[in-house]
Order: structure tokens, then sequence, then C-alpha cells
């Protein structure tokens, strides 16, 4: 059973550095995602999962490693080829060598069909009490300097997404429509339906949304389930 979970963003600029003078205005996006890995670990869990979206999916068996060389600055976590997705490396930054170690990699295809997603959640969490950190942004076409240009619907999409984290509404994530997701460069709605699919048939005591910010135009959400 899914005991608990955190959902993160995996902008390479989180690392820093990667951001020159730190990226200050990042500053509380990182606190709170140190935050919320911090409170899920304290929950009692015999397993530790991370999903993020690439461009297959893939379970990572061993100790996988992954770079930000792509990104500017070599920057390693892990130790051998690095072979991990941006979220699954930014995954990994963020819960340290020796926590990492213990951990799963799952990465799933950004383009992955919903029920898909959601079957996988609910195969992560079948054996034993199990904690995820999720990486997943949100759409990349909030302002006219955003990746993806300035969309309209892409604030009323990250809106909903955001209140679907902070309400622990697994069904409002595995309702995420696939289609309007990729026109929006919505990065982590095949990541966010399979915690949907993990915290199927049970409802969080406790959900919250720690951070929800777009300050590059992408949509960067922190929360915890409980």
């Amino acid at each position: 059973m899914l005991v608990a979970a955190a959902v993160c963003p995996h902008p390479p600029l989180l690392v820093p550095a990667l951001a020159g003078a730190a990226a200050p205005e990042l500053d509380g996006l990182r606190a709170a995602c140190a935050a919320a890995v911090e409170a899920t670990l304290a929950v009692e869990h015999d397993r530790l999962v991370v999903v993020g979206g690439g461009q297959t999916t893939t379970a990572y068996g061993g100790q996988p490693a992954g770079t930000l060389r792509p990104w500017g600055v070599d920057v390693r976590v892990g130790e051998g080829d690095p072979v991990l997705p941006l979220s699954l490396t930014i995954g990994r930054w963020l819960l340290g060598d020796e926590v990492a170690e213990r951990a799963a990699f799952h990465e799933i295809a950004f383009d992955a069909e919903p029920g898909e997603c959601l079957r996988l959640g609910e195969r992560l969490v079948a054996e034993g009490r199990t904690a995820l950190l999720v990486m997943g942004d949100g759409s990349a076409c909030l302002t006219e300097k955003a990746p993806g240009y300035l969309d309209p619907a892409a604030q009323p999409y990250n809106d909903a997404i955001a209140a679907a984290l902070g309400a622990g509404d697994a069904g409002a994530l595995a309702a995420l429509d696939h289609d309007e997701a990729a026109g929006l460069w919505v990065a982590g709605r095949a990541a966010f339906q399979v915690l949907a699919g993990a915290a199927e048939g049970t409802a969080p005591r406790g959900a919250r949304l720690l951070e929800s910010i777009a300050p590059y135009g992408v949509g960067y959400f922190v929360a915890t389930w409980a």
C-alpha cells in the first residue's frame, strides 16, 4: 500500500551548481522539496520508489546513475554510466547518496496512456508499505517567455493539478487529459497519474501543497501525501 508520497519538480536549476549565483528565486522551492522529502521519509515504510517521466518506460535495477552534463555542468549522482533521465537524476539528487542506495527508480514515458500510468502505480505499491517520490513539472506554456510560449489554457490546467495535489485527489489526477497535457507541455502528467494509480482505494489523511510557482513560465509543484 501507499503510505506516503512527495511530489517535486525537476528543473536542472534546482541544483545550485547549475544555477550560477544559485538562482535565489528558487530558494523557496529548494526548501520545500527538502521538507517534502524529509516528511515522506519520516513515515514508516518498507520500500522507497522514485518515479519520473522520460522517453521510455523503464525500471532501473541496481544503483543507476545520472548526470546533468547536458544542462551545462557534469554534476553526477550515483556511480557508473549515467542512464537516468533528468527527472530521476534530480530525484536521486534530492534523496542524497545514502538514501538513494535503497530506492528503486522507475521511468514512465511522457506519452504513456493514462491506463498504463495507473497500472504502474498499482504495481509499485502492491508489495509492502511503499513511499513514493514523484518527479513532475506542470505546464511550460504559462508566459510568453516560457519554453512552449503562452497558451491561455495552460494556467487553468496548471491550477487544476495544483488543486488535486493539495487535496490528495487521486481521481482528479487520473482524469488529466493526455492530449491536452501534451499540447500544454505538461512534463509531469504521466508521473502524476502513476501517483493516482498508487493511491487508488486510499484516502490521504493529510495532503499539503507546499509550493506552486512558475518563475520561468513553467509550473513547479511541491506536495506531500500521507
